[in-house]
This record gives structure tokens, C-alpha cells and sequence, in this order.
């Protein structure tokens, strides 16, 4: 008795040691509590230090991003048991500077109508659902609810629209019980609403990806829901499954114009291969949008092959006035397969879009958030000087090319044939490239030789190529740099192209290069970058 007295408390010990180690270490143990260690988490291989990612496990779609007391919600498409894609849920975290981020637990959990898809979140001001609470504004979220029971049934109308609301700064959600507010009508695919207060009709406008085109609905009030009108069937790309839409108004820079821009992912035939963000500019009447251009015109947020469903901030106060935009840095092609463990797939950096008139017509222009300067540390500057050939420039200024920001302007001449840009190396002899070829007027990203590449052959098969829509004869290269990742942002943001790579070995070189020709640097500034995580 004694013995097995003795073995029965080493047992319970052990089981409740197990336990504690469990929710300290592992944090899919106990899947509604945020790990706090996040210093050992964010130091995997490959693993960005100033994007946001979530701790451990999959994530895909950001959602339902609102701005609140002082907060920058962001939600996720999150399966919190795999690393790969599964029944989704609603990840959160939020932010006073959408850089340093805080974990929170898991905001929405699948239940009996189905698994919680994209969507989006508003502040009900004036409270027009009733779900407030002590004259308090309710948070509203709005989502699809997939229904994989009756996709497993060969039913068509899977895919229905559901709320839920919060009373608590965003902390807790209560699943609307009259669920859903706007059932399906027979669509294979109806999905992903985005909301906003359209003030000039005094209603909700929601826009909702329906197979090969946008629906536009109004309501009162967040839970009755009007069909308005279609967009989209013969315009823009269709090379696959139109998703995450996002209508809003900008003005124009320099002007006292207002025009409105849809933003619509599409997976795929992103102009890169896969999936990517394309945009539309005209106007909306609070029924009916208008596309300004011809149908065939396709527009491109992106070039890059590794921004996909990106959205923006609602409820951004009216004195900051900034249209704040935030993408999902994977591709469809690959993204189950890339070579992380822990997690799997990291955001963008936060950007502000603005309406910009160029020499190739109105464009859509993104530029990272002005928030993202507090990590910089000393700036460095190279002098101005011709290229023409490699320049070494790591050991040069004695910088870590792992996390930096730098900013190059570049001069060509009239008749340029120079293909230039910069290059990251390692002992490895792996090389990534990213520049501007002026012979054919595109941006590029080279990624072929730059690491890991064998779990997909459509990786690394071929250059992402962006055409320059800005003229003149100096050319700017802003970019961020972060592990394994790069975010360019040419000429002032009119061009951008984001990719990811994989290194077997941390590229630790950095070059500055000119082929077919010689080019001037004008000026050359570097930052080093902090990290949020350490």
C-alpha cells in the first residue's frame, strides 16, 4: 500500500509538472491563453522581428481590423492546432502603434453554423443594432461562417453571414444568437463582408465577394441586409476566385477630389503567379459603384508575389485621416508548404494608401506607417558615387543586413540600359536581388537563387516584375528588410513589391550593383532596424 501510495503521488506530480511546462512552453496546450515567453518563440529560423506574426501556428487572412480607445485591433484567419490550413477562427491582437503588438486569446471559435471566415469590424456609434450596453458603443464584427458539414453534402449554400458583438473594449465576443443575418441564396462562393457607415444615406454599406464579382447590401442597422447591386463580373483580372473585398473613399493628393477605391484579392492570377490584390478607382452613390476605367484594365496594389487579402482600419479618428492598410505576406501556391515550424506566415507592415495622379493616370500609392521610425536606430550614409559593377557595402559601413531600412536614389541617364538594384548574399553563395531594370522599365525581385526552394516549383521559377509608372530620371528604392522577407516601396510608394525568401544561412552581405551601364547614387541612407519581440 505504502508503494503504491508512493507511485500514485509521483504519478500526480508528474502529470501536474506536465501541466505547468504545457501552458508555460507549449502554447496549442491551452488554446485561449496568449504565451508570454514570446523572446523564445521569436527567434526561430526565419522568423520576422518588426511583421507581425502570430506565436505558433497557422495564420492567413487579416480580418476585422478596427481602431478603438487608443487601439489597433487586428484580427486573423488562425487554426491554432496546425501549422497548416484548417477550420478557421478569429486570432486577435491589438496595438497603440501598429508595431509593438500584444497577443490576446482567440476572439472566435467555429460552432454549429459553421467555421469563422474572413470579414470584417465597426464601431456601432450610434448603437443602430441595439447590442450596446451603458450608453457604450458595441464593437460589431461581421463574418462568414463555411459550413463544412454541408460542402461534405454537396450543398451550394455553405457559406452564410454571421455578427457577433463586444461591450468590453473588444475583449470578449458574444455570437449574435439570431444567426445569420444574411443567409446565402444558393452561391458556392459568398464570403468575406466588409462594413462601413456610409454617412451621406445614414446607413451600413456592406461589400461581399460573390463568385466572380462584388455585391454591394445596405441595413439600418447591422442585422437586416439589402441587396443593392453587382460589380465586377466584366472587369479587372478573373483568373481565379475573387475574395476580400474593401470599398472607401480617398482624396485625391494635391486636390480637393474624391474618388472611391475597391480593393479586390483574387486566387489566382495575381500578375506574379498566384494570389494578389487588385484595385479599382470611380465613384459610389451608396448603391452602385462605378469603375472609372475601361474593363480590361487591371490595377495591382502589389507586384509581389507575398501580399494577398489585405484590408484597412475602420474608425480611424477623422484628425489622424489616414487610410491604413494591412496584407497577408504568404501566397496561396506555397503557403501550407513553407519551410517554418512553429508558425507559418507573417503580415505585412502597416501601410497608409493615398490616391496619387502619375504619368500612367491615377494610382493607388502605399508607403509603410510613419509609426515604423521608432525602430530605426543611427542613420548611415554612404556617399554619392557611380556604380557600375558590385559594391560591398556590409562590411563597408559595418550594418547587419538582417534588420534594416534603407532608402536609395538612383540616377540613369536618358538612354539607360542599366540593370540595377541590391543584392544579399551569404557564405552559401545564395543570392537575392531586388532593383530596377531601366532597359525595360520594371521593377524585379530575384529569388531563384536565394535558398530553400524545393517544397514548390512555382517559388523561385521565375523574377516578379513591376512596371514603373512614375517617370524621370531618378529612380527611388525604399526598402525594409527583415529576416527573410523584403517590402519595396518605389518612387515614393507608386510601385511596391513585397517577397519572402528562404536562406539556408542568414544573409549577412549587402551589395549595391549596376549591370548593362553605369548609374549615379544620389544618396544612400541606412537604418538599422530594432526588433518588437526581443
Amino acid at each position: 500500500m505504502r508503494l503504491t501510495s508512493y507511485l500514485n503521488r509521483i504519478i500526480t506530480f508528474t502529470i501536474l509538472l506536465a501541466l505547468l511546462l504545457c501552458n508555460l512552453l507549449l502554447p496549442g496546450c491551452k488554446k485561449n491563453e496568449p504565451v508570454h515567453n514570446e523572446i523564445a518563440l521569436y527567434t526561430e529560423a526565419h522568423r520576422p522581428q518588426f511583421h507581425f506574426s502570430p506565436q505558433q501556428k497557422w495564420m492567413n487572412d487579416p480580418n476585422g481590423m478596427f481602431y478603438y480607445d487608443g487601439e489597433y485591433h487586428l484580427f486573423y484567419q488562425y487554426y491554432p492546432d496546425s501549422t497548416v490550413w484548417g477550420p478557421m477562427h478569429w486570432g486577435h491582437a491589438i496595438s497603440r502603434d501598429m508595431v509593438h503588438w500584444e497577443h490576446l486569446p482567440v476572439a472566435l471559435y467555429p460552432d454549429e453554423n459553421g467555421w469563422i471566415f474572413s470579414g470584417s469590424a465597426v464601431v456601432d456609434w450610434q448603437n443602430t443594432s441595439g447590442l450596446g450596453q451603458n450608453g457604450q458603443p458595441p464593437l460589431i464584427a461581421i463574418f462568414t461562417y463555411h459550413n463544412d458539414v454541408l460542402v461534405k453534402a454537396g450543398r451550394e449554400d455553405y457559406q452564410t453571414q454571421g455578427i457577433a458583438y463586444s461591450n468590453d473594449r473588444g475583449r470578449t465576443w458574444t455570437k449574435y444568437p439570431a444567426n445569420p443575418v444574411l443567409p446565402n441564396p444558393g452561391i458556392r462562393d459568398f464570403r468575406d463582408p466588409k462594413v462601413f457607415w456610409y454617412e451621406t444615406g445614414a446607413y451600413w454599406v456592406m461589400s461581399l465577394a460573390v463568385e466572380n464579382r462584388i455585391s454591394f447590401y445596405t441595413s439600418p442597422d447591422l442585422l437586416n441586409w439589402t441587396h443593392a447591386s453587382d460589380f465586377g463580373q466584366q472587369s479587372g483580372a478573373h483568373g481565379g476566385v475573387w475574395e476580400c473585398p474593401d470599398l472607401f473613399s480617398l482624396t485625391v493628393e494635391g486636390t480637393n477630389q474624391t474618388k472611391w477605391v475597391l480593393l479586390v484579392s483574387i486566387n489566382p492570377g495575381g500578375p506574379n503567379g498566384g494570389s494578389a490584390t487588385q484595385y479599382f478607382i470611380g465613384d459610389f452613390d451608396g448603391k452602385t459603384f462605378t469603375n472609372d476605367h475601361a474593363p480590361a484594365t487591371t490595377l495591382w496594389i502589389d507586384h509581389g508575389r507575398d501580399n494577398y487579402a489585405g484590408v484597412t482600419w475602420s474608425d480611424i479618428p477623422a484628425e489622424d485621416g489616414r487610410r491604413l492598410f494591412i496584407g497577408w505576406m504568404s501566397n496561396w501556391h506555397y503557403a501550407n508548404e513553407v519551410p517554418t515550424e512553429r508558425w507559418r506566415s507573417a503580415m505585412t507592415l502597416p501601410r497608409t494608401l493615398t490616391l496619387r495622379t502619375t504619368p500612367a493616370g491615377l494610382r493607388l500609392c502605399s508607403q509603410p506607417v510613419q509609426e515604423m521610425t521608432q525602430l530605426r536606430g543611427p542613420a548611415i550614409e554612404l556617399d554619392a558615387q557611380m556604380i557600375n559593377g558590385k559594391i560591398d557595402i556590409a562590411k563597408q559601413l559595418n550594418i547587419s543586413t538582417l534588420l534594416m531600412e534603407m532608402r536609395l536614389e538612383i540616377e540613369i541617364s536618358d538612354d539607360a540600359t542599366a540593370d540595377f538594384g541590391v543584392a544579399l548574399t551569404n557564405a552559401r553563395n545564395e543570392v537575392y536581388r531586388i532593383g530596377y531594370d531601366a532597359g525595360q522599365g520594371q521593377f524585379y525581385s530575384d529569388r531563384t537563387r536565394a535558398g530553400k526552394q524545393a517544397f514548390s516549383e512555382l517559388f523561385a521559377n521565375q523574377l516578379a516584375l513591376a512596371p514603373r509608372v512614375e517617370e524621370g530620371n531618378t529612380v527611388i528604392l525604399h526598402l525594409f528588410l527583415d529576416v527573410a522577407s523584403v517590402e519595396l516601396f518605389a518612387d515614393d510608394g507608386a510601385t511596391a513589391l513585397t517577397e519572402i525568401f528562404f536562406p539556408n544561412e542568414d544573409f549577412t552581405q549587402l551589395q549595391l550593383y549596376s549591370n548593362n551601364g553605369t548609374v549615379q547614387l544620389k544618396k544612400a541612407t541606412f537604418y538599422p532596424l530594432l526588433s518588437v519581440w526581443q
